[in-house]
């Protein structure tokens, strides 16, 4: 299972020399299988840069939206595989289904906002009515929880030969009002995984006036990833107002915190070209992860 970020800011993008180390694009992460499917999460302006690479061949693409926030697919309409004649996508949205999936991403190429309208596209572009069904069906496991977002949204749990990661993004894990997923679903969730990415966009001198704003603090995520026991964890979505070296304060903390936890949790602060290859040990159930930068 080979992961690569392309976009890992939150809220807008935030291009320029305090963000150039870690990135100033939105949400996008690609998943490519053993079996070479072609996972995508969210379509955040980090997509342009994906759809650069993946023009290169003619593979089928399922596209999984977190959510339809801006930040989350702004980048579908300079996403290159949609203007391939015959290129196969799938679009996974799943709030609502179907009519919500086309509007959230569609709409926004109107030939008005966006020069190209989305019924000139040569692609072949679909969506699925029956979600569950049809991610039962695939050849690897997913599996789905509902964010604690305003809106509303989901995370994915995608497990494959042995090795699972979770991409959890917009998500509060102590809303002030009746969560849609417990603090303690989230652990059960998360049990054992060997990629956990997770938003990460606050800091606790955020809060209270940000708080209920669907987005977790960096603290509660280090303490989810030790209580879920797993092996790695990447924060992500980063506030667009959070500087390079601010990150680079964050890596240091969360090495010292599952240091004085006795944890062997990788820690990672998501950033673009950042590359996790996991792979399943052929003598144990536990998967070794190796770094690289595209």
């Amino acid at each position: 299972m080979l992961i690569s970020f392309y976009g890992v800011r939150g809220s807008i993008a935030a291009p320029g020399p305090n963000t150039a180390k870690y990135g100033g694009n939105t949400s996008c992460v690609h998943v490519r299988l053993n079996s070479g499917q072609n996972l995508i999460f969210d379509a955040g302006t980090g997509i342009r840069r994906l759809g650069l690479d993946m023009v290169r061949n003619d593979e089928p693409l399922l596209l999984l939206l977190s959510h339809g926030h801006w930040d989350h697919i702004q980048g579908y309409p300079f996403f290159g595989p949609i203007y391939q004649p015959g290129r196969q996508i799938m679009i996974c949205h799943g709030v609502e289904g179907n009519a919500v999936a086309l509007k959230v991403l569609l709409e926004q190429m109107d030939g008005s906002n966006f020069p190209v309208h989305a019924t000139e596209l040569p692609s072949k572009i679909s969506t699925i009515d029956q979600v569950e069904r049809y991610l039962k069906d695939l050849p690897f496991e997913t599996v789905r929880k509902d964010l604690n977002h305003p809106g509303g949204g989901h995370a994915y749990r995608i497990e494959e030969d042995g090795v699972t990661m979770a991409y959890i993004t917009d998500n509060e894990l102590d809303p002030p009002d009746k969560p849609q997923t417990t603090y303690d679903e989230w652990v059960e969730f998360c049990r054992d995984v060997d990629l956990l990415v997770h938003d990460a966009q606050y800091k606790e001198e955020d809060m209270p006036a940000k708080h209920g704003w669907g987005h977790s603090i960096i603290s509660q995520v280090r303490k989810l990833a030790v209580d879920a026991q797993v092996k790695n964890l990447v924060m992500y979505h980063h506030d667009p107002e959070r500087r390079d070296g601010e990150l680079d304060e964050v890596a240091i903390e969360s090495a010292n915190y599952f240091k004085s936890n006795n944890s062997m949790i990788g820690s990672y602060i998501a950033a673009e070209g950042l590359t996790f290859d996991l792979r399943a040990r052929q003598d144990s159930k536990v998967s070794t992860v190796d770094l690289n930068e595209f």
